[in-house]
């Protein structure tokens, strides 16, 4: 028997003694030596069937104490509803909502649940200033040269390198250096639609992406959105054939946070290769993943050159940074010539930080770090959300990222809530900022990427609090 099916033969013994309450919530499992003579198998093997059973949140890592029986094995909310298809009703953009939710940014005494920005503790700001002062040190012109429109070589060999996930698909030639990843699908639109264009979305989408696609003169189409496998394939076939483009976050969408099958990007790549369509495919969480390894984004898979894959460390390392990348695959003369266009290049002294960074930073000690913070918030954020909210509320299972995406009692409107919530300190994104239609109001996206304290978990308590005074 493979070592593959063995592992996934534990892994399926272990779940149905969780779903017999043979092993309970809090139990430990057997350590690893333990289970490596209870099943006659390698170390490695059930490792592998551990991470298996910690990807689908059945069981937690304790470091030094071993693997539990998780929160989450236990769940008794529903997941979110999939949104209906709309194309007819009337459209309107909750700008005013986005503007006042933002103006949050820089509260430093609100409890920010909105913004997916990570906390300060999640990021290796002594090791970034270390490179900064490097950089600055060996730099004769001390940042001020323009840098070639394509980006700095340093940074995009690099970013190529660390695109391991692609296994060697990509060279330094084929990115182009952005100011972040919004400006990475705004260059992207740019190059291949043109106004009055059809473009695909997940619904719910994230504001900045539906805000972008408007800004330019382009028709926005909401493509029904499952909590656990994304885009609805079949309803995006149907309209497919009158788009110009796609733009998805295909692994830990933001605010859904599902991550789509294997199987479902094969079968999307396909499609869209079929009717000539390109992808604009926002991957800045794929680092960020709970399971074994991380998932392969569609751009693995595409062989015609049609998707355009982002990247960024804005999600990772240095929000403030403003440092992305793009790999075009055949419309990287169109996005270099728009962003020379936009910005003639990008600055000079951040792509070098963070190429510095990742030369010598040690990036994958650090995303191991975050990831195992990321995960332990987002049990603790769950449990939380099941002990103090109404038992009808749904909730999303992200298996990556760090946005949770709560469907309430339909007698709640949250951009109504999110007031209340303000003035106890407290900031969340109502979900009436995630669509161009009338919808989702009762629901709210929450980002646990930050600093767990006793504070916290009150704050949403309170929120809770408020959530059930409505009902």
């Amino acid at each position: 028997m493979s070592k593959d099916v063995l592992y996934l033969k534990i892994a399926k013994s272990v779940t149905e003694q969780i779903k017999s309450d043979t092993l309970q919530l809090g139990d430990r499992l057997p350590s690893l030596r333990s289970a490596q003579k209870l099943y006659n198998v390698s170390l490695n093997t059930v490792k592998q069937a551990y991470m298996e059973l910690e990807s689908r949140s059945l069981v937690e890592s304790r470091p030094k104490y071993g693997y539990f029986v998780s929160q989450t094995s236990q769940r008794k909310l529903a997941l979110p509803s999939v949104a209906p298809m709309k194309i007819a009703e009337k459209k309107n953009t909750p700008e005013d909502l986005i503007d006042k939710v933002f103006g949050t940014i820089d509260g430093t005494d609100v409890t920010q649940f909105a913004l997916g920005i990570p906390g300060k503790s999640f990021l290796p700001l002594a090791k970034l200033k270390k490179c900064m002062i490097n950089v600055i040190k060996r730099k004769n012109d001390s940042g001020t040269d323009y840098e070639p429109v394509q980006g700095n070589e340093y940074l995009r060999r690099e970013a190529a390198k660390w695109a391991l996930v692609l296994e060697g698909k990509i060279s330094e030639d084929d990115l182009v250096i952005t100011s972040g990843a919004m400006n990475a699908v705004y260059t992207c639109l740019m190059a291949v639609t043109k106004p009055g264009d059809s473009v695909a979305v997940e619904s719910p989408v994230y504001f900045g992406v539906l805000q972008a696609i408007q800004q330019l003169g382009l028709k926005v189409v909401e493509i029904p959105t499952h909590p656990i496998c994304g885009v609805d394939l079949d309803a995006l076939k149907k309209v497919l054939p009158t788009l110009s483009a796609c733009c998805f976050v295909t692994n830990f969408n933001n605010p859904l946070g599902f991550q789509m099958p294997d199987e479902n990007k094969k079968e999307l790549v396909r499609m869209i290769t079929e009717y000539n369509v390109p992808l604009i495919e926002d991957d800045i969480y794929g680092n960020l993943y709970f399971g074994s390894e991380r998932p392969k984004p569609c751009k693995f898979y595409d062989e015609a050159g049609l998707v355009m894959w982002i990247g960024s460390v804005s999600k990772t390392l240095a929000p403030g940074y403003r440092v992305g990348w793009v790999a075009p695959g055949k419309f990287k003369e169109k996005v270099i010539r728009q962003k020379l266009v936009q910005t003639v290049c990008s600055p000079s002294l951040y792509p070098d930080v963070i190429a510095d960074f990742l030369e010598h930073g040690r990036y994958d000690h650090h995303l191991r770090m975050f990831r195992n913070k990321l995960y332990a918030n987002y049990l603790q954020i769950q449990k939380s959300v099941i002990q103090y909210f109404p038992d009808n509320t749904k909730i999303s299972e992200p298996k990556g990222g760090f946005m949770l995406w709560l469907e309430l009692d339909k007698k709640i409107c949250t951009e109504d809530l999110y007031d209340e919530a303000m003035s106890q300190k407290i900031s969340f994104a109502p979900g009436r900022m995630f669509s161009q239609y009338n919808q989702y109001q009762n629901c709210m996206r929450l980002n646990y990427a930050l600093e767990w304290t006793d504070r916290v978990e009150s704050d949403l308590e309170k929120l809770a609090k408020m959530v059930k005074k409505r009902i």
